[in-house]
């Protein structure tokens, strides 16, 4: 059963020693290389520190450009002209400094905490910037015509929450139950908390930002779905075996159809490749961006933010009630940003000083 009450609403997550001198150039190409594999295959390894115009040299002396570094995609370096057009250079023809610049680029971020917990409890990964390919294969059983795959870039990392808003975090901060006297609800601090609407979750973000002189925000759908397939491709961050979902997700075969009618604790499931917890399942999840039908097929590569206006807003990761062709990485619902029910709740991002 995927919604109880309303038939109007049935569509409905190295510090690596130093190598010896620069003359062992493979050990460094090697060191990059890994650095770009940590989070799969799908990622390309993305700057992080601010952009700065540089002279780039080959290694023979032979040619020179003024350019700012971009990324590597596997052996190549992206480099970005001042005429804003994109060049690729093989890492092995630059010189060693340049070399030696780009390794430091890519590691920029690793001064970072991996993990922080804040204020009021929560926990937060560090999801490292990248490319992935947003969207379902036509083959994908279960798939939606909104799923049109398409190549995305996340320019910058960010924190995300690896667990749902819990009541014990939401009451903490607003001092309010909004789930309290409300059907299908299991109540305790650690319970994900529901009946909560995208403006409700909203003034959450506001009120924790002020708190803490930090930045904490909705995912957007692309830094959503990225940051819960953390480098795979498959239906599930866990890969197309539908018989283990169970041990990631709390849906309908082993919740709703056993008499276990509310969203569940957090963090009981195992975690993705991220560290993030109940990406799949338990509740739906609350983003950023207005929804749009079409939006696959006009979006921008880097770092989309979703259509400009609309009437609803869209919610990623199926629940506890709902079946399992809800809880795949792509799949995209809405609802309007008033909307409370017992399956919808929220995680949030929190932005990098």
């Amino acid at each position: 059963m995927f919604l109880k009450q309303s038939t109007a609403y049935t569509v409905l997550c190295r510090n690596e020693t130093q190598r010896r001198e620069e003359n062992a150039m493979k050990k460094r190409l090697a060191i990059l290389l890994l650095a770009i594999l940590l989070v799969g295959s799908e990622l390309q390894a993305q700057d992080t520190a601010k952009p700065t115009l540089r002279t780039w040299n080959d290694s023979t002396g032979q040619f020179s450009i003024q350019a700012t570094f971009v990324r590597v995609n596997g052996v190549q370096v992206v480099l970005l002209g001042i005429d804003k057009k994109e060049i690729s250079l093989p890492l092995t023809k630059l010189s060693a400094a340049d070399q030696q610049y780009v390794k430091e680029r890519l590691t920029s971020d690793s001064r970072a905490s991996k993990t922080i917990t804040n204020t009021i409890g929560m926990e937060l990964n560090l999801i490292p910037a990248g490319t992935f390919t947003m969207g379902s294969p036509e083959t994908e059983e279960g798939r939606q015509t909104n799923e049109q795959q398409h190549k995305v870039t996340i320019s910058k990392p960010f924190y995300m929450q690896t667990t749902e808003v819990t009541q014990g975090q939401w009451k903490r901060l607003m001092a309010s139950e909004p789930w309290k006297g409300r059907s299908y609800v299991k109540e305790g601090p650690n319970y994900a908390a529901t009946y909560v609407s995208w403006n409700d979750a909203g003034f959450f973000c506001t009120k924790l930002s002020e708190k803490e002189g930090k930045t904490y925000r909705f995912p957007t759908e692309a830094e959503w779905e990225y940051a819960c397939r953390a480098g795979t491709k498959t239906a599930w961050s866990f890969g197309n075996d539908e018989k283990v979902l169970g041990d990631y997700a709390w849906y309908e075969e082993n919740a709703d159809d056993i008499g276990e009618e509310y969203a569940h604790q957090v963090g009981l499931k195992k975690p993705n490749a991220f560290g993030l917890y109940d990406t799949h399942g338990n509740v739906f999840e609350w983003c950023h961006d207005y929804y749009e039908e079409d939006y696959y097929q006009q979006s921008p590569t880097n770092d989309p933010q979703g259509p400009e206006s609309g009437s609803s807003r869209v919610l990623r990761g199926g629940s506890w009630s709902s079946n399992t062709r809800f809880s795949r990485s792509a799949h995209r619902i809405r609802f309007d940003a008033e909307f409370r029910y017992y399956v919808i709740g929220f995680r949030l991002v929190r932005e990098l000083d």
